[in-house]
């Protein structure tokens, strides 16, 4: 399993969708790892780390693509002009934080992510939020194949589940896939400590 060191001028948070839509409506936990993940971006803060406040947002009907035939509905669900792509209230969201709307699962496509990142010499990137299966182990699969060290938040992720499996398995599923071939898992708190332990 990889340990990578958490440098503080090359590292970044990216919170991913701590929505309205999916804090209350999709993940058991939402509450719980929006808590978590507060305490994760103050921390990234106070160490002078950028943070990425990442959401699924469509600007027009177009922008769903085939999502709009997979999910029906999708587009009236995370319409930015509507209002229902807001982020959660309880998400802090601080002045300094980077705002990403990403038309897709994955953070990285249809963004100038990357972009943003190289520019500011992040080669490390801290990936917590919601979905873990899905949005956040796609962002995690995208940064690794751009040669970006991932550490991937067991605790600060959390996610509705998959048909014909408990939660538990699919987040335990997840965290297995992600921690194999893409990413170092960690726990928040190691997170932290790790961020002040850090020079």
């Amino acid at each position: 399993m990889a340990e990578f060191v958490v440098a503080r001028r090359r590292t970044a948070l990216l919170s991913i969708d701590l929505q309205n839509c999916f804090v209350e409506g999709a993940a058991p936990r939402g509450v719980a790892v929006v808590d978590a993940v507060n305490r994760l971006a103050r921390a990234c803060r106070s160490a002078g780390m950028p943070v990425f406040q990442v959401r699924h947002a469509l600007h027009v009907p177009s922008d769903a693509g085939l999502l709009d035939e997979m999910f029906p509905g999708v587009f009236a669900m995370l319409d930015v002009t509507a209002g229902t792509a807001a982020w959660h209230g309880a998400v802090e969201v601080d002045p300094t934080d980077v705002r990403l709307d990403k038309p897709h699962f994955g953070a990285f496509h249809g963004t100038d992510l990357e972009a943003q990142l190289r520019s500011r010499g992040i080669d490390t990137v801290i990936i917590a939020g919601i979905e873990t299966n899905v949005c956040c182990e796609t962002t995690a699969r995208e940064a690794m194949v751009r040669d970006l060290r991932v550490l991937f938040m067991s605790d600060g992720t959390t996610t509705g589940g998959v048909p014909g499996m408990t939660v538990e398995d699919v987040q335990r599923a997840s965290l297995a896939t992600v921690g194999t071939f893409f990413a170092e898992v960690a726990t928040v708190d190691e997170t932290i400590a790790r961020i002040a332990a850090a020079t």
